[in-house]
């Protein structure tokens, strides 16, 4: 440990890589759920099933009292919303963050997605959102400080015309879901954590249509946008070493992704 950043070893990384990959199937099982008429604790329960098939433990159910698998959040609300008799309508945009267990080491992924036919305004949204992740992971691979990823998550955002939700950021990830460094979504003063190997963080942009500031609801998790207006969310882990960096809530590392962006992810 170095000021409260936990560094892993590689396969401490591989150890991490097995839980992510069950993260994205719980994450496609979610995805695959949802449904015009589905409830979001069916879609949880897909997740769930994921989780408990392959003998790995929720780090979100109980965390802090939460009670579910998955924060599930639709439309206005961005993020932490919990799963219950909400039933998903066509036009609705859904925002799936979950995570799980291995031996101990942690993964934690979200994913935004619309249901049925949404405006184009909407999904421009998901799929800006979804840039400014993989622009800030690209960055990462060849960042000195964690503010060069913030810088490059805030400019997709700026160049949508989008304002990253205000307080909420990203964070280290290992024998904790949430640890040192935070990982900020958009510029700001003072000096950043240098990139070191060893580290592994989750990246995770939560952009809106509206001014950026937000409201917890009554139930004290449901993050909603202040004006009403949209949001949506990507997250993934990714380890960083010697040789690159990995995605490791990926099953290709973030391959697919990243090559277009110039960057090729390295297995721990």
């Amino acid at each position: 440990m170095s000021r409260g950043i936990e560094y892993k070893t590689r396969e401490e990384m591989r150890v991490m890589a097995r839980a992510g990959v069950i993260v994205e199937r719980a994450l496609a099982a979610a995805r695959a759920t949802a449904a015009v008429g589905v409830t979001t604790r069916e879609v949880d329960a897909a997740a769930r099933a994921v989780i408990e098939e392959a003998g790995a433990t929720s780090n979100f159910l109980g965390y802090h009292g939460f009670p579910a698998v998955a924060c599930i959040s639709v439309n206005e609300e961005i993020v932490h919303g919990i799963p219950g008799d909400r039933v998903l309508r066509d036009g609705d945009v859904v925002s799936v963050d979950c995570g799980a267990i291995v031996d101990g080491w942690h993964g934690d992924s979200a994913v935004s997605f619309a249901i049925g036919e949404i405006s184009g305004a909407h999904q421009r949204l998901i799929d800006a959102t979804k840039r400014s992740l993989w622009a800030g992971i690209a960055a990462l691979a060849t960042a000195q400080r964690f503010d060069d990823v913030s810088a490059a998550i805030e400019d997709v955002a700026d160049a949508a015309g989008l304002h990253p939700l205000e307080g909420y950021v990203g964070h280290g990830i290992g024998t904790a879901m949430h640890q040192a460094p935070d990982v900020m979504n958009y510029r700001t003063r003072g000096r950043h954590p240098r990139v070191k190997p060893g580290m592994c963080v989750a990246i995770e942009p939560m952009l809106v249509i509206g001014t950026g500031d937000s409201r917890v609801l009554d139930d004290h998790w449901t993050v909603v946008s202040a004006d009403g207006s949209r949001g949506a969310h990507w997250e993934h882990s990714i380890a960083i070493h010697e040789d690159g960096i990995w995605v490791l809530t990926a099953t290709d590392g973030g391959r697919s992704q990243l090559e277009p962006l110039g960057v090729i992810p390295v297995a721990p």
